[in-house]
């Protein structure tokens, strides 16, 4: 495993945003881990994940023109991450983020930020099924002449999605885009195995996967 994926594992651990235990997620889905990227709620926090996913997208050289942050959990994570491409790599991306509900006064609108257009970079904290990505990238399309370049999230939890594919393949091939993650759930499957108190929750890991993991 590449040294910086190692690195966002212990972090997440130390913050307790991946916890293990039982957990309902939104999908139905009873799952032996949990990621929640709102515990990330420190200034130094959100300045190192930003500086996680700036390197992401520099290392999996997409081409966006806005990087375009998922309600509510993906909103700091934008931020962050615009100002740690210009920081660390001086890429000056502009960004903007949605609300969930229209604004009827003031500016108005859904959008709060740059105005989207082509080659949009989603921002969003982690995929299962691809629920959230799939309305949000409807709702763009239907208002906007945009196209997707590329979602881009903290976890790739590797699951099958509505159908017999995968949630990434199941978006990747519906809007001709690269779905990245900086960690997957292998990732930290690999990473439990050389430890050796994170047995009985590797096992649980392994058993979820084989019920809903997608077979690479």
């Amino acid at each position: 495993m590449v040294d910086w994926k190692q690195e966002f594992i212990k972090f997440s651990l130390k913050k307790k945003v991946l916890q293990f235990g039982d957990f309902q997620l939104k999908s139905g889905r009873k799952s032996p881990y949990f990621f929640n990227s709102g515990l990330f709620y420190t200034g130094k926090d959100i300045s190192k994940l930003g500086k996680f996913y700036a390197h992401a997208i520099v290392e999996s050289k997409i081409n966006g023109n806005v990087l375009y942050g998922l309600a509510y959990k993906g909103i700091p994570i934008v931020t962050a991450t615009a100002f740690a491409l210009n920081k660390y790599y001086n890429i000056n991306l502009p960004f903007c983020f949605n609300r969930k509900k229209i604004k009827q006064y003031g500016e108005g609108g859904q959008l709060i930020g740059h105005n989207l257009k082509k080659n949009i970079i989603i921002i969003d904290d982690v995929i299962t099924v691809g629920t959230a990505i799939k309305n949000s990238v409807k709702k763009i399309e239907e208002k906007n002449k945009t196209s997707i370049s590329a979602v881009i999230v903290s976890l790739d939890r590797q699951e099958l999605g509505n159908k017999t594919n995968s949630a990434v393949k199941e978006i990747e091939s519906k809007y001709t885009c690269k779905v990245i993650s900086i960690i997957n759930i292998q990732d930290v499957i690999n990473y439990l195995s050389e430890e050796k108190d994170m047995k009985f929750n590797l096992n649980k890991l392994n058993n979820y996967r084989l019920q809903y993991g997608t077979k690479k």
